[in-house]
């Protein structure tokens, strides 16, 4: 059960939101296996000054439609993690010609009691997920 925290400039269209919403969302379910419809998503947009991303020493020349992705997620492989990563950026580039540069990714692992989806009760550790 994923939650992703999509943080990007303002500008964009509804239409490449929800494209960005839908790649992304399709990709987790592919690399992670998460089960269809569980979706947790949130965009949020900021003013440029808000979004100071810089090149931490990799020679990455970022632009204004720079994108940052954050999952909060239970464990994953390495090897789930890296294909995230890689599709995620490959499929937002073929679909949305989004620059690979532009294009940031962090998880947040936590656990079955971190999560609650609502009546005060930790689903996972109920047996009600």
């Amino acid at each position: 059960m994923p939650l992703m925290r999509i943080d990007m400039l303002k500008g964009r269209t509804e239409d490449e939101i929800k494209r960005v919403l839908d790649i992304s969302y399709h990709v987790m379910l592919k690399t992670f296996g998460a089960p269809n419809g569980d979706r947790y998503q949130i965009v949020t947009q900021h003013e440029p000054y808000e979004i100071p991303v810089l090149d931490t020493g990799l020679g990455i020349k970022r632009t204004d439609r720079v994108i940052i992705f954050n999952l909060v997620t239970r464990p994953r492989t390495t090897e789930q993690k890296q294909q995230f990563y890689q599709q995620l950026v490959d499929r937002l580039h073929e679909k949305l010609g989004m620059r690979k540069e532009d294009i940031v990714v962090s998880l947040v692992v936590n656990s079955d009691e971190d999560w609650s989806f609502g009546l005060g009760k930790a689903q996972f550790l109920t047996g009600d997920l």
